[in-house]
């Protein structure tokens, strides 16, 4: 592994004094900018930034006396100068990439800074994986810091991974170089319930003075949601509503407002800045979940910040959300997110701080974009060929796999199905009087069915159910190995055997995505690596992604970026109702529940 060297500031604290005060020349000055201040929300005109050894030495009016003969000048013309973009939380699997394709990706968007939860590999490929996406992470341009995986399996009962963490695992990996603390604590339950692993594992992190993330997906904000309160998260993504920005904020917790792919939680909840006007030193703008698509076709940070400003935030607090407040969260105020003396020099030229337009990326004092094309490489781990084995189904699947047995002597059924919400991550607990036909229940209307399949230890297991809100029509099936969080393979269709079609086509290809319609395959997104990410180009990746939402909105799909509501059917820690290799969850109750109403 190669790890790009980057001094620390005791390393070059010497010469940052020197070149600020002119008795050394820097290695980069950006003149004539407009500096937009993070630190006092001021916007000051006719600035100058002296850069030395990778970290801003001198922020302010003139840096004349900071050019030497091979000082490298970059004329600002005006421009305003802001701080690199910061993702506050985030999964780079989600879009289906490697880290140095994701970091490739989002580069020429301003983000130069990310903090990485892998909790989706953990599933798959455990402690290992983890410290793979760590160690590609550390190799890139930009700062890519990862958050240890708290929870795999993400509720312990209620589904099988591939592998499982623990607080042995969470204490191991808090002494690698590149992590920051412990990712998002999913099972809000058993934290609420004083689980000793989770306690230990929020404990460990801690005692390594580290920031532990949070997750508590639940409306309730009573006794409950105190009792997570005090079981130490320090943030959380989950709120989709302004008293749930307040309750956070009041408890010393910081909300992570979310614009991903899918999850559109930013408009709802700003308002408790803008309106009620808390402090927004207790708010993070983040990403969440983007595939490839969004990346390429939309762009990443500077995404979230531009949908901040249009809900009505100034744009120097909405700055100040996806820069400093990130930084600060996580104990690196002085290290990043900010243009001051003794940080990282990550600075993006914009000539509209409205329309956000990325000009010109700087990031630790190089030139990594310009123009929207990045400038520098990305460097790739080498991936064993284990981590591009890892579906295996045990057997070849039929049609009959997904049948659906309705009890003896019935012709209608009362089902639960799992209702999807569009741009959103819960989903709703429906029930739908369903017809039987030859002893099997069948869906009718927008009413499909939903099986999740076995694919880590090749038990030939399928657990069939059923699901609503995707609009499917036809004989058409969709499957997917990225199926979150234990990522075995979600296949939803309106036919038994295109739905078997597509499940085998994954595990011929290695994991990925298909859409299959009257017996056709209309798209595929191979995702060699653990079953979740390409390490192709962003673009050729994207490309194929689009492909598969026009397959989705062929087979009568009109949902935005349904594909991520796909992805997350088997998440069983976000209410109502999801699907796991046990059965079907109401996660309202944190228990599996039978699929008809009467049994």
């Amino acid at each position: 592994m190669t790890i790009l060297p980057f001094p620390t500031w005791q390393d070059v604290a010497p010469r940052l004094v020197a070149v600020a005060a002119g008795r050394s020349a820097a290695d980069l000055v950006i003149r004539g900018g407009t500096w937009v201040n993070v630190h006092t929300r001021e916007i000051l005109p006719d600035h100058d930034l002296a850069i030395a050894d990778g970290r801003f030495a001198y922020c302010g009016p003139d840096a004349t006396h900071c050019i030497g003969p091979e000082t490298e000048i970059i004329e600002a013309n005006g421009r305003y100068m802001i701080p690199g973009l910061c993702d506050g939380h985030m999964h780079i699997e989600s879009g289906m990439l490697t880290p140095a394709e994701f970091a490739r990706a989002v580069i020429p968007h301003g983000t130069t800074t990310m903090f990485t939860d892998p909790h989706e590999i953990a599933n798959v490929l455990g402690l290992r994986g983890v410290r793979m996406m760590h160690d590609e992470a550390m190799m890139q341009p930009v700062s890519i810091f990862t958050q240890m995986p708290s929870c795999a399996p993400s509720a312990p009962g209620l589904e099988t991974t591939g592998y499982e963490i623990g607080p042995d695992d969470v204490a191991e990996a808090m002494a690698w170089p590149g992590i920051i603390g412990l990712g998002e604590m999913m099972n809000f339950p058993g934290v609420i319930s004083g689980s000793q692993q989770m306690l230990a594992e929020i404990a460990a992190t801690q005692a390594a003075g580290k920031t532990v993330g949070g997750h508590y997906a639940s409306p309730d904000l009573g006794p409950a949601f105190h009792a997570y309160a005090a079981g130490g998260p320090a943030d959380d993504h989950e709120g989709t509503r302004e008293e749930d920005v307040l309750a956070r904020a009041r408890q010393g917790m910081r909300s992570m407002l979310r614009l991903g792919s899918a999850w559109y939680d930013v408009e709802a909840q700003i308002t408790a800045v803008t309106e009620r006007g808390i402090d927004p030193r207790s708010v993070i703008l983040c990403t969440d979940d983007c595939h490839s698509g969004t990346l390429v076709n939309e762009g990443h940070m500077n995404r979230v910040v531009r949908h901040a400003i249009a809900c009505g935030c100034d744009p120097v607090i909405a700055l100040q959300m996806a820069t400093l407040n990130t930084a600060t969260h996580f104990g690196l105020e002085r290290e990043l997110g900010s243009i001051a003396p003794g940080r990282r020099a990550d600075v993006i030229l914009t000539s509209d701080l409205v329309g956000l337009p990325i000009e010109h990326v700087i990031a630790r004092g190089v030139t990594v974009a310009k123009d929207g094309e990045i400038t520098v490489e990305c460097p790739h781990l080498s991936w064993p060929d284990d981590a591009k084995a890892t579906v295996n189904l045990g057997k070849r699947l039929t049609g009959a796999d997904f049948e659906i047995a309705a009890p003896d002597g019935v012709t209608e059924v009362t089902a639960k199905v799992i209702g999807v919400v569009e741009n959103q991550a819960p989903t709703r607990a429906l029930t739908a009087d369903l017809p039987v036909k030859s002893g099997l229940a069948e869906g009718v209307g927008d009413v499909c069915q939903i099986a999740l399949v076995e694919r880590h230890r090749g038990t030939g297991a399928v657990t069939n159910g059923f699901v609503s809100g995707f609009g499917y029509q036809g004989r058409m099936a969709m499957a997917s190995t990225v199926a979150h969080d234990s990522h075995h393979m979600i296949v939803v269709g309106t036919d038994r055997e295109q739905m078997a079609l597509a499940a085998n086509r994954l595990a011929e290809v290695g994991g990925g995505i298909t859409v299959w319609k009257e017996d056709e395959e209309l798209a595929l997104v191979e995702l060699p690596v653990a079953g979740l990410m390409s390490d192709s180009p962003a673009r050729d990746v994207a490309a194929k992604a689009d492909q598969m939402v026009a397959a989705m909105a062929a087979c009568g799909c009109t949902l935005n970026n349904a594909y991520m509501q796909h992805s997350l059917l088997a998440l069983v820690v976000i209410p109502e109702l999801r699907i796991s290799d046990l059965g079907l969850v109401d996660v309202t109750k944190f228990a599996l529940t039978s699929l008809f109403e009467k049994e």
